[in-house]
């Protein structure tokens, strides 16, 4: 299977393995409160430290949360709703879906990273050919997860 997709709130240990595999990580550890995968790109002489926590505290409510430390990077993705790990991109997109707004954080095999945030949700579906680029590449990027994005409308839009 090139494409897996999963949504909801946890994460298991097999996920993680799993999110390791895809990313050809060089390390996973199991932490009490988290999973942490570390990928390593000697070519480029690149290394991130991808963090799961399967849920935690958040101000006055759980859920999950992504984190993505790089050596000038520190990315977070609070209320990760889903995640999608493609083995033919060899790349992991994570998803936090909230009032009609899409955030997305993407980790890929070569330890580089991309974040999306705050993007419109009816920008996953639009025609691609009818943005700018600079727009173009945000939808591109999270439209893997259009299937695991809740069925319901958020009433707040």
């Amino acid at each position: 299977m090139s494409e897996q997709k999963h949504s909801g709130k946890t994460f298991s240990k097999s996920d993680a393995e799993n999110i390791a595999n895809v990313l050809h990580a060089s390390k996973i550890s199991e932490e009490p409160d988290r999973f942490r995968i570390k990928i390593v790109n000697e070519e480029d002489k690149r290394s991130l430290s991808l963090e799961i926590f399967p849920e935690t505290e958040l101000g006055k409510s759980r859920g999950s949360l992504i984190v993505v430390y790089t050596g000038n990077s520190h990315l977070q993705l609070h209320n990760c709703t889903g995640f999608v790990v493609s083995e033919e991109l060899g790349e992991v997109t994570f998803i936090a879906e909230s009032s009609g707004r899409l955030s997305g954080i993407v980790v890929e095999q070569g330890a580089s990273c991309s974040l999306y945030a705050a993007l419109d949700r009816e920008l996953i579906s639009s025609d691609f050919t009818q943005l700018g680029v600079e727009v173009m590449l945000s939808g591109v990027a999270l439209s893997l997860a259009e299937d695991i994005l809740s069925d319901k409308k958020d009433s707040d839009e």
